[in-house]
Order: structure tokens, then C-alpha cells, then sequence
């Protein structure tokens, strides 16, 4: 377990402030606090696991700060949830028993899927409009969507980051909303594997769990997810689309280099 002092505390918190404020916006927190808490000393799967713990907070109130734009979304939102539930619980299973070289080099496939999805949504929502019109895509559609979402939820449920960039870029392909709607159907998707995955490890790996650290990440996390909730609302699609760009380089960079050991 990590000896909190009183720079290290600040450290942590500072992380979790970013991470909270990240978390909304877009995705890929986990990238600043995971690397700060494993750099501090933490042993990485518990710090995976205190980090997803302190993080719940942070997503609740970034879901909240959304609650505007979700309006009309409830029924989509809740075909979805039962998949994103279940992925959550595969993904924290896997956490705690599959050796992490399997994260390490599947995790930057999924980035780099990711990112392409985002840069080219604009054209491939307007192709998947055109072939609905066309009578191309019915329940195959709703299927694909829920089997992603799934899929999504596994991988959040395994490491929490950029589970969001995943979703905003397959709700921007197969949904006809907004990017802000995307992100606030997100923001509840995110928040239910997170919580799913941390009951998880309070049943199954209590003695994994770093509570001073889930603590400051927590109160942390929670300021930040209202902050970023005011500033994510209000960004055009394109600079949220840029912004989601950037952070997703950052973690596929962070990624590759726990890969090949230049990080």
C-alpha cells in the first residue's frame, strides 16, 4: 500500500482533479492517475483497482453535470445499461485473473480503433444514415451497438481507461445525435462499469484495495467531474472531437510504451 505524505497526497489529488475533469470531457483520467500512483510505488494491479474505486465519484458527478443533455436518451440509455453492466463484471473477472502482458497488447488496438472512429465520424455517421434510408441496416444495427457496448464495458471493466473514447466513437458512428448527447450517454455508461467493476473488488480483492488512496482520488475525482462537465458542455463538436483526438494519442503513446518499455 502507498504511505500517503503530505506532497504525495497533494500529488494524488491534483491527479484526481484532472482525472474527474478528463473522465467528463471525454475520457482517458485513468492515464493521469494510474501512471502518478504506480510512480509513487503502488503495486500496478492495486493501483489499477484503488484508482477505478476513487474514480466512481468523479463519474458520478460528471453524469449529472449531463443530466440536461440526456433528456429524450432514457430509453436508449437503458437498452444499453444490461450490456455495459455485464461487460463491467467480465472485465473486473479478467482483472483479477488474466496476466496484464494481455491488457498491454490489445489496449492500443482498441485506442487505435478508437481514434479512427472519432476522426472520421462525420463520414461514417452519414454513410450509416444512408444506409438506414436505403433499408441496409435494421436489427443489426441495435445488435452491433449492443455487442460493442458490451465489448467496451469488458475493457472498462479490465482497466477504466479510455472506455469513454470508445463509446463516444461507436455512438457518433451508429447513433444520429450529437456529439454532446454521445458524450452524456458516455458519461452514464461509464459510470455504471465503474461502479459494477468496484463492488467487484470489494467482494473479491478487499485486501487489494488502497482506501487513503480511493479516499483522495474520490473527493478529488468528484470536484473534477463537476468541473468538467461545465467546461465539456459547452465545447463545439470539432473541438471536443480534437480534444478526444489529443487524449487518445496520449494513452495509445502511454500504452505503447509500457509495451515496448520506452514509458
Amino acid at each position: 500500500m502507498l504511505d500517503l505524505t503530505w506532497w504525495s497526497g497533494v500529488l494524488v489529488a491534483i491527479a484526481g482533479l484532472w482525472a474527474g475533469t478528463v473522465n467528463t470531457v471525454v475520457g482517458s483520467g485513468t492515464l493521469v492517475t494510474f501512471p502518478v500512483l504506480v510512480a509513487l510505488g503502488t503495486i500496478p494491479v492495486t493501483a489499477s483497482i484503488s484508482n477505478a474505486m476513487g474514480l466512481v465519484a468523479g463519474n458520478a458527478s460528471g453524469a449529472w453535470g449531463y443530466r440536461k443533455e440526456l433528456k429524450g436518451l432514457g430509453g436508449q440509455v437503458l437498452k444499453l445499461l444490461p450490456a455495459s453492466i455485464l461487460g463491467g463484471i467480465v472485465g473486473a473477472w479478467l482483472l483479477l485473473h488474466l496476466p496484464a502482458t494481455v491488457f498491454g497488447i490489445v489496449a492500443p488496438i482498441l485506442i487505435v480503433v478508437a481514434l479512427v472512429m472519432v476522426i472520421f465520424q462525420p463520414k461514417l455517421q452519414r454513410w450509416v444514415a444512408g444506409r438506414r434510408r436505403d433499408g441496409g441496416t435494421g436489427p443489426s444495427h441495435s445488435v452491433l451497438l449492443t455487442v460493442l457496448v458490451f465489448l467496451t464495458g469488458v475493457y472498462g471493466g479490465y482497466f477504466v481507461a479510455a472506455q469513454g473514447i470508445l463509446l463516444v466513437g461507436i455512438f457518433g458512428i451508429l447513433l444520429s445525435g450529437t456529439m454532446q448527447a454521445a458524450n452524456a450517454m458516455k458519461n452514464v455508461l461509464v459510470l455504471a462499469v465503474n461502479v459494477v467493476a468496484a463492488l467487484s473488488y470489494l467482494i473479491f480483492a478487499f485486501d487489494r484495495i488502497d482506501w487513503p488512496v480511493v479516499a483522495v482520488i474520490a473527493v478529488s475525482s468528484l470536484i473534477g467531474g463537476y468541473i468538467g462537465s461545465t467546461i465539456g458542455r459547452k465545447l463545439k463538436p470539432v473541438v471536443l472531437r480534437t480534444f478526444i483526438v489529443l487524449l487518445g494519442l496520449v494513452a495509445l503513446y502511454f500504452m505503447l510504451g509500457k509495451l515496448f518499455g520506452w514509458a
